[in-house]
Parts: structure tokens; C-alpha cells; sequence
């Protein structure tokens, strides 16, 4: 919303400190700077808040504003006074403004750093987290004018805004003063503060999420008048599925007189109805949504599901279309699922929605569901349904232009009724943030991870969200890192799902075979070591083995000290008649059930050939299916805290403990039923994820640690003003290289050293930098064509004299072409060891990315690099350098002496800090580090500083706006 032109070019309109938000029940607002044309909607709003707020406010009566308020209030300069405005529907509902002012309290412009800061909520939105959500904004509008300190003075009996200041986890000062409490807040960000706001955005984005899966009454607007149709879908699968609360059918083309459809209540708009509805699903063409979301929003519904298409799937007009639908939407405090969706679902018991266009609900269950294609989601709901799985929702989020997979991870770790969580997912948003909440919900619970459209390089059409340049490769080490289990295609997602959703966490690789089959078991043996476990020799139990006696061998298996998991391989058995039994598979079944009940907490699977009806009943009454007689509310969540889990996390040496704000899972799963498949390799696969999984719940119960020894040895403030003055006053916006003089400087305040080369434009002073330097010595081109290349001839090492340097040269400029085009250098020469390249890089949406491989072009062509977000902790940096596949050739590989990996780990620790404490250093590039059996040398570095991208996670809360 652009002001009345009043204010000087410098003070202009900052549209970037817009920002819609998600309030503490769920709906959205708008934050947005107070303009000069506001007066009216600031005289408005003035007159709804109550004259208890308003002594609040002003410390006295203060009944209306005067022409002179209204004046002050609504003329700001952007700089020493500011104003911002909460808004829903246009109209405001809360107001919270600040005023520079000196060390006595006068106004005052910069340098003076503090200001007075006051607060004005509308009564019937106290509570909704209004005044918490405007301090983050208004404080980081302060910092950016540089201000560095907020004052205020609160009445004691203001109980809600002291509460607002103490809780926001800034450092505080209080005193009481002549009748009022006088606060001063330390603006800079603090670890607690950031906290504190990441906790508030978890809450409020998990019960938007909520809102829209539990809601009181539904409406389906565009529900045709004749059978067929999205609309009328709809609304039978609402009906079908039992839908707890109120349905209402809305077209405006029904006639006047029809008064029911399909056995619910039939309007020509939402004006008719007499409640207010809690969700509506809009069935529309594209032109028409506009209307009904105006109708919607006109009439207080909270949340839409989307299902109409033709936006940014569409190309640019329609993705112009979609940014306004949700600006729409937005403006009055609604959530959008789609556009373009195909639907949700909610199997409570106390909830039985199915919004979506999938004929029948599943059974109730374990699992969270969210996709970002109809398509996708058709084909996992029929595979989960095949395999005998209950869900506990179901998102399918199509042009995913609002709710995103983001949303689904803080609903997915809030929800009691979900023990799983997996997402097929065609783009990520916003990397940086789905890392850390995927890290925050893996601790809990497994979140399984498909990721389409992984090589093509742009999103795929209607999701208008930034592209990021990770390779797939870099995205999947970082899912690792987050305890993501990241798998290939839907029906590994499936395989993974199940296992994990039914059985208890394994405590380490070891596994036992079992089966009547030896070939199928020998299958197995051979999958377990290509997915790295670690498999016991198969049992043969013999084709003549019966139930009991797979339930025997079974039992015994568990028992068994040295297995953690147990794959029992099943062919059609011989019965006492001598033919195959391949019918009766309840009986194996029910003998495997009970074997899996009586003994030890391990998990379990099948894998099953032609045994007909095996998989039916060891998934009957699954415990991805919850029993009915928990109780839960209206909303489908349990009344009271809910119990320990016993699985997945149940297994204690195999699960990390929750967060402290995050209660622990219920426990409610029946031991014994047991996920089966059809090949060992899936079976298998789906083991090895569940095995890295516990793994990483381990490690992730004491995560790692910042060596203290690097506060000791780094100079922050001498190497940020280094990178002032070699960026300058005026830094170019795509940043410059630096020298490898400047590089070695700047990493040496690190305790990085670079091995210094000296330039050798001709032979003579290639002879005189030798001398200099001491031989032997490498003569090295430093061409961009031939940098690093040993192998074209661009290297030349141990020159032990000046003769051998002087022929080398001579070699040099014969075969690769003049000194002018080949830039060589002379360097000394390092202890023999291992090349290895180090590097850290800024990704604008993931931030910033440490990455190790060893040198050279195989490691290069077959991708071995390994990768970890920073900051990087000690363990971050040892699982760095053992995650590529040519590890071995650092601890001793045929026979070679392993080399210095603890000097390794503290290199990578050391460039971590430098990156993560100078976000201006976008670039570095490390080659090669030579690692010897004692210490290490850096003999090549590239370093490149640019203006630090903004930090959109240190910033006040936002949804994202694409």
C-alpha cells in the first residue's frame, strides 16, 4: 500500500517491512508501515478499543484521538518515527509505533540509538499474540535504523504488555519509576530471543495447519446441481466419510427454492448460512475464485482448500493470478491449501473429514501424508490403502502457493496422532528453514522424503518459489544431516513408512535371516551387506518348516543378544500331503505375530513370495491404525498429555529425547504386527533407512559440540575490518575475488595458514623465488584451464635444484604456451600425504555449505564430496571426512599410513567459523590440502567476499510472499 507522496526521497515508503504473519490461533494478518492515508482507519480502530486499554495506553483517560493525534500518528519519516499497523480485512487491529529519542528522553535523530516504544491492540484480538508478533517487526525496523535499544513505561496493573516485553527473550532492564514500570530492551537478537520466536512460529504455523484439518463445518462451494463434477465429489466424500461436523453445499446459480442437496443444506452464498463457517472448499472456475474468496473472507471462514486450477501452472499470467489469490486470501486472515489441490483428510474419529476428491478415506492411523501433486497423492493413498496402512491426514497441496511442506513438519510435530511423517515434495521454498524444522521433528519422530524433480534444474509448473543451485546431491547430504530419511521414489517411501510406523527402532546394524527358502535367504544376506548391515548366515529353516516352526526360529532370533532386526523370508510351505501350502497365510501370520509379541523390542519384517493372504493379515489391524478407544476432542487431539511411546523412539538406545516444549508420543501401538513386501531388496532397503535413523536419533541426544580452542585462536574483529576494507565503501554488489596474498591474510586470522608461492613470469625468477623459498620446490601453472591439473602437465614437483627447476620451466612453456598464458608460481614443497579440497560456499535459500572430498578428477566424476550445513560442530566434522566413499584412503587403505585426521577436522571446524561469523565471505575454495601423517598444508586457496544475502531466519516471522 503505497502512501500520499509527503515524505523526502530518503524516507520513502519501505514495502519491504510488509510481511503477512500467523497469529497464535492459526489465522494470518498483515503487517504493514502506517501511512498518511490512514487517518480514517486509525480514527476506526481507536474507537473499538476499550477505555481500559486506552488508560493503558496513555495513562490517563483518553476517550478519542484530536485531529493532532491522528496527525502524529499517521506521519512518520520512516526513520526516527515509526508506525506499523496489524491488519485483517483492511481494517486495523493493532497499532505499535517508535520514537528516537536522546539520553533525556527527548526526540532525537541518529546517532542517538534508543527509542520509546508503545503498544495499542484492539480487546478482541488481545490474546491472539498481536503485540508479540509487532515487537519482533518493530524491533527489527529499529535495528535497521540503528537503533539499538527500546524504552518504555508500562502501568503495573498492565499485566498482558509486561508480559509481552519479558517474554520476548531480549536482554531487559526494569525499574519502577513514578508509578510505572520502566523497561529497557537490548535489540540485538540472542539466542533465547530467537528461541523464543522460532517457538511462537512453530505454534501458530502447526494450529493454522490444525484449523483447516479439524474444522467445526464445512462448505463446498461449487458444489454442482446435477451429479458429477469436483464440487459434488466433494461433498459425497465428506458425507461419506461420516464428516462429524456441518455441511453446507453453496452455488450461487442453485434455484431459490432448492433447500437441501444430497441430504445437507443448500445456499447461494455463505451469506445465508447462519453460522460461521470454519472451512471452505472452493470448486470454482479460476475467475470466479476471485468472488468467492471475497465471500469467504466477508464472512469470517478461517481457512480454503483450493481445489479449482488454471494459476501458475499456467505460465505467468496465471502465476500473477495466484500471488493475488493469496494476497486475498491473506487480507482476511485465511490459510490457502492449493490452488490446484487435490484435497486433505482427517481420519480422527472425532473429525472424519475427506475434503479431496479421493473416493474412499482411509482407515485411521499413524501416518501424515502431504504431497505436492494430485497425482502422487492418488497413487500413495491406493499404495497405503494395498499394504493395509491408516493415515492420520492427508495433505495434498497442489500449486502449494501457502501452506507448504513447511507447515506439515510443525503440524506433523505438534500432532499426538502422527508417528510418521512423509512428504513428496517438487520443490523446497525455503531450504534453510525446512532443515532446521525437519532436525527439530526428526528428533521426535521419522519424516520420510521424496523429492521430485530433482536433475531438472527449475521447479515444476505452479510452484513460484525461488530456485535453488544446490545439486541434488548437496540437498540430500543435508537432509541426512537434518535426520530426514530422503528415498528415491513413492513406493521406497511407502516400504519405509510402514516399517517405521509399526515396529520399534533397531539399536544397531546387526541382522538375522530367517526363512524356507535358501536362495530367498541368500537374497537377503547379499541386499543387507549392499545397503551396509551387517547379516547374520541365513537360517534354512527347510521347505518343510512349518508355522511354529517359523515362530520358534523367530522367537529365538530376538532373543538373541547379538541381532537388533529380524528378515524372515517366506515361500508357499510343504504340507503333510507333500503339496505346496500357498493358501493359508493367516496362520503364518498369526504364528510371526506371536513370536514378535513374546519377545524383545526389535523390528520385524517379511519379505513373501506367493503366500496368499500373508500380507492381508500382518497388516490386519495394523498399528499404523490407532484403536478408538483413545479419547480425543472435538479437534481429534487427546484432552491431556499424552504417555510414553514405545515405538518408533521407544527403544531407548535408539531414540533421542524430545525437546522439552514437545510432549512424548502415545503409547498405543500392539506389538507383533509386522509390515511384509514382496522383494528382499525392499525389504532390506527400508531396514537399512530405519538402521541410519536410530543412528542419527542416537547421536542427535547429545549433539556436538564448538571447540572452545577456536575462540582462542580467531580474530573476528580484526578480520571484519580486513573484509570492510577489502570490500570498500562502496562494495560491487556481485563481490570480487581476492588475491591469494589478501586470501592467505584473511585465513590466516583464522589460523588457516596458506603455504605461500611466489610469482615466475620468466626463469630467472622462478630460480629466484626457489632461492627464496628454499627447494625443493613445484613450479605450478595457476591458468584457470590448467589449475590443480597434475595429470595435463600443470604441476611439476620435487625440483631439488636450480638445474631441475630451470629444465621444468623450459618444459613448461614448450608444451602448454607462453609464461604470459600459464601464470606459473613457485612454491615449496609439502610433506607427502593425501589432496583433499575443502570449501565452503553461500547458497542464498540454504545458507552457508562446508564440503569435503578428496582431490582430483575420479572423485569429481563420481560426485564422492560430502557436505554439512555450517556452523559445524566437532561431530558435524569427523562424520565430514568418513561420509565419502574414499575414506579408507585416509585411515590406512592397503597397507598406507593413515594420515592427521584430527588437523583435518580442525581445518574444517576453523573455515566453518570464518564463514559463519563473516556471512561476507560467500566463497572458499581450499586446493589441495595436503594431509600427511603429521599436520596438514594449505597450498592453494580462493576466497570471493560480496555483500552478505539477507538473513530471512534471523528476521522477525513472515510467510513467504512469492
Amino acid at each position: 500500500m503505497e502512501p500520499t507522496p509527503e515524505l523526502s526521497p530518503h524516507h520513502a515508503y519501505p514495502d519491504h517491512w510488509e510481511a503477512d504473519v500467523v497469529l497464535r490461533d492459526g489465522g494470518t494478518a498483515r503487517i504493514r508501515p502506517i501511512t498518511t492515508d490512514d487517518a480514517e482507519r486509525l480514527v476506526s480502530f481507536y474507537e473499538q478499543v476499550s477505555d481500559e486499554s486506552k488508560y493503558y495506553r496513555f495513562f490517563a483517560p483518553y476517550p478519542r484521538l484530536s485531529d493532532r493525534d491522528v496527525h502524529r500518528f499517521t506521519h512518520h519519516d520512516y526513520v526516527d518515527r515509526v508506525g506499523l499497523a496489524v491488519t485483517i480485512g483492511g481494517e486495523f487491529i493493532g497499532t505499535v509505533r517508535y520514537d528516537r529519542i536522546d539520553g533525556q528522553g527527548r526526540p532525537a535523530s541518529a546517532p542517538a540509538d534508543e527509542a520509546e516504544v508503545a503498544f495499542l491492540v484492539q480487546d478482541a484480538h488481545q490474546g491472539r499474540g498481536v503485540a508479540s508478533a509487532l515487537l519482533e517487526h518493530i524491533a527489527a525496523v529499529a535495528r535497521e535504523r540503528g537503533i539499538r535499544r527500546f524504552a518504555a513505561e508500562v502501568l503495573p496493573a498492565n499485566n498482558k504488555m509486561i508480559k509481552v516485553f519479558r517474554h520476548a527473550g531480549y536482554t531487559q532492564q526494569r525499574s519502577f519509576e513514578d508509578g510505572s514500570v520502566h523497561l529497557t530492551l537490548d535489540l540485538e537478537p540472542t539466542e533465547k530471543s530467537l528461541a523464543v520466536q522460532r517457538g511462537r512460529e512453530q505454534r501458530a504455523e502447526a494450529r493454522s495447519v490444525q484449523r483447516l484439518l479439524a474444522p467445526g463445518s464445512v462448505a463446498v462451494i461449487g458444489t454442482g446441481r446435477t451429479p458429477g463434477g469436483v464440487g459434488r465429489t466433494v461433498l459425497r466424500n465428506l458425507l461419506g466419510a461420516g464428516f462429524t461436523g456441518r455441511t453446507y453445499a453453496v452455488n450461487r446459480a442453485f434455484d431459490e427454492g432448492l433447500a437441501t442437496l444430497d441430504g445437507v443444506p443448500a445456499h447461494r452464498s455463505l451469506g445465508e448460512i447462519d453460522e460461521r463457517i470454519d472451512l471452505a472448499v472452493i470448486a470454482v472456475p479460476a475467475h470466479r475464485v476471485p468472488e468467492a474468496v471475497a465471500d469467504c473472507g466477508e464472512h469470517g471462514v478461517q481457512g480454503l482448500v483450493v481445489l479449482s486450477a488454471g494459476y501458475a501452472e499456467r505460465g505467468s499470467a496465471g502465476r500473477e493470478l495466484q500471488r493475488e489469490l493469496v494476497r486475498q486470501a491473506r487480507s482476511y486472515g485465511m490459510r490457502i491449501i492449493g490452488p490446484n489441490a487435490f484435497g486433505i483428510i482427517n481420519t480422527a474419529e472425532s473429525v472424519r473429514l475427506n475434503a479431496s476428491l479421493a473416493p474412499e478415506s482411509p482407515a485411521r492411523g499413524r501416518i501424515g501424508l502431504f504431497t505436492q501433486s494430485g497425482a502422487i497423492g492418488i497413487a500413495l493413498l491406493s499404495g497405503l490403502h494395498r499394504r493395509g496402512a491408516g493415515l492420520s491426514s492427508f495433505i495434498s497441496a497442489g500449486n502449494r502457493a501457502d501452506v507448504s511442506g513447511n507447515d506439515f513438519l510443525q503440524f506433523s510435530f505438534e500432532d499426538p496422532d502422527t508417528d510418521v511423517a512423509l512428504l513428496y515434495l517438487e520443490s523446497l521454498g525455503n531450504p534453510r528453514k525446512f532443515t532446521r524444522l525437519a532436525r527439530r521433528t526428526a528428533a521426535v519422530k521419522p519424516v520420510v522424503v521424496v523429492k521430485g524433480a530433482r536433475h531438472s534444474g527449475t521447479n515444476p509448473p505452479g510452484h513460484a518459489v525461488p530456485v535453488s543451485r544446490i545439486p541434488d546431491a548437496t540437498v540430500s547430504a543435508l537432509m541426512r544431516q537434518a535426520g530426514v530419511i530422503r528415498v528415491d521414489t513413492v513406493t521406497e517411501m511407502v516400504d519405509a513408512g510402514l516399517l517405521l510406523a509399526d515396529q520399534p527402532l533397531p539399536a544397531g546394524p546387526r541382522v538375522a535371516i530367517l526363512g524356507n527358502s535358501e536362495s530367498l535367504g541368500l537374497l537377503t544376506y547379499d541386499a543387507c551387506l549392499a545397503e551396509g548391515l551387517r547379516p547374520r548366515p541365513p537360517r534354512d529353516l527347510t521347505t518343510a518348516a512349518s508355522p511354529q516352526d517359523f515362530r520358534d526360529a523367530l522367537a529365538e532370533a530376538l532373543a538373541d543378544g547379538t541381532c537388533d532386526a529380524v528378515i524372515v523370508t517366506a515361500i508357499p510351505w510343504v504340507g503333510e500331503d507333500g503339496e505346496a501350502e500357498t493358501g493359508d497365510g493367516e496362520v503364518l501370520a498369526a504364528a510371526l505375530r506371536g513370536a514378535a509379541a513374546g519377545g524383545p523390542a526389535k523390528p520385524v519384517a517379511v519379505v513373501h513370495v506367493e503366500i496368499g493372504g500373508l500380507a492381508e493379515a500382518l497388516a490386519a489391524a495394523s498399528s499404523t491404525a490407532a484403536p478408538h478407544t483413545r479419547p480425543t476432542t472435538l479437534a481429534g487431539r487427546p484432552p491431556g498429555p499424552p504417555g510414553a511411546q514405545t515405538s518408533p523412539g521407544a527403544a531407548g538406545t535408539a531414540s533421542a529425547a524430545p525437546p522439552a516444549d514437545r510432549p512424548t508420543e502415545p503409547e498405543d501401538r500392539s506389538p507383533g504386527r509386522i509390515p511384509a513386501y514382496p522383494a528382499a531388496e525392499r525389504a532390506v532397503r527400508a531396514m537399512a533407512e530405519a538402521v541410519k535413523y536410530a543412528q542419527w536419533r542416537r547421536q542427535a541426544a547429545t549433539p556436538g559440540k564448538v571447540p572452545e580452542f577456536l575462540d582462542e585462536t580467531t580474530d573476528e574483529p580484526g578480520t571484519a575490518a580486513l573484509i570492510d576494507t577489502l570490500l570498500g565503501a562502496a562494495p560491487d554488489p556481485r563481490g570480487r575475488a581476492l588475491t591469494h596474498d589478501e586470501a592467505r591474510e584473511l585465513l590466516g586470522r583464522y589460523g588457516i595458514p596458506v603455504r605461500p608461492t611466489l610469482p615466475a613470469p620468466d626463469p630467472e625468477a622462478a630460480v629466484a623465488a626457489a632461492a627464496r623459498l628454499g627447494y625443493p620446490v613445484a613450479l605450478k601453472t595457476t591458468a584457470p584451464h590448467l589449475r590443480h591439473r597434475a595429470d595435463l602437465g600443470g604441476v611439476r614437483l620435487d625440483l631439488a635444484d636450480e638445474g631441475a627447476l630451470r629444465r621444468a620451466y623450459g618444459e613448461f612453456t614448450e608444451l602448454l604456451g607462453k609464461p604470459a598464458e600459464l601464470l606459473p608460481v613457485v612454491q615449496s614443497m609439502a610433506p607427502r600425504g593425501v589432496d583433499t579440497v575443502v570449501r565452503a560456499s553461500i547458497d542464498a535459500a540454504a545458507g552457508a555449505i562446508l564440503s569435503f572430498g578428496l582431490a582430483g578428477a575420479p572423485s569429481e566424476l563420481l560426485g564422492d564430496t560430502a557436505h554439512r550445513l555450517v556452523p559445524a560442530t566437532d561431530r558435524d566434522a569427523a562424520e565430514l571426512i568418513r561420509s565419502i566413499k574414499a575414506a579408507p584412503v585416509l585411515f590406512g587403505w592397503r597397507g598406507s599410513a593413515p594420515v592427521d585426521t584430527p588437523a583435518l577436522e580442525e581445518l574444517l571446524l576453523r573455515l566453518s567459523r570464518l564463514v559463519d561469523d563473516h556471512p561476507e565471505v560467500v566463497s572458499v575454495a581450499l586446493e589441495p590440502v595436503v594431509v600427511a601423517p603429521q599436520g596438514l598444508t594449505v597450498l592453494g586457496a580462493g576466497v570471493r567476499l560480496a555483500p552478505p544475502p539477507p538473513r530471512g531466519d534471523l528476521g522477525p516471522r513472515r510467510l513467504p510472499n512469492y
